[in-house]
C-alpha cells in the first residue's frame, strides 16, 4: 500500500470518527450513521490495499 493510500484512508476513517462524535453531540443521529459509513469505507479500502499488496510481493 503507497503512502498516499495509507493517509488517504487515515484521513477518511479521521473525518467518519469526527462526523460521528458531531453527530452524538447533536443528537444528529444521520450525522453519526454518515461519521460510521465513512469509517467502514475507510477499512473496506484499506483491506483492498493490503491485498493488492499481499499478491503483488509473489
Amino acid at each position: 500500500m503507497g503512502l498516499d493510500d495509507k493517509i488517504d484512508n487515515a484521513a477518511e476513517k479521521l473525518g467518519g470518527k469526527a462526523k460521528e462524535a458531531a453527530g452524538a453531540a447533536t443528537d444528529d443521529e444521520s450525522l453519526r450513521t454518515e461519521g460510521q459509513v465513512d469509517q467502514s469505507k475507510a477499512d473496506l479500502k484499506q483491506a483492498g490495499e493490503k491485498i493488492k499488496d499481499a499478491f503483488k510481493k509473489d
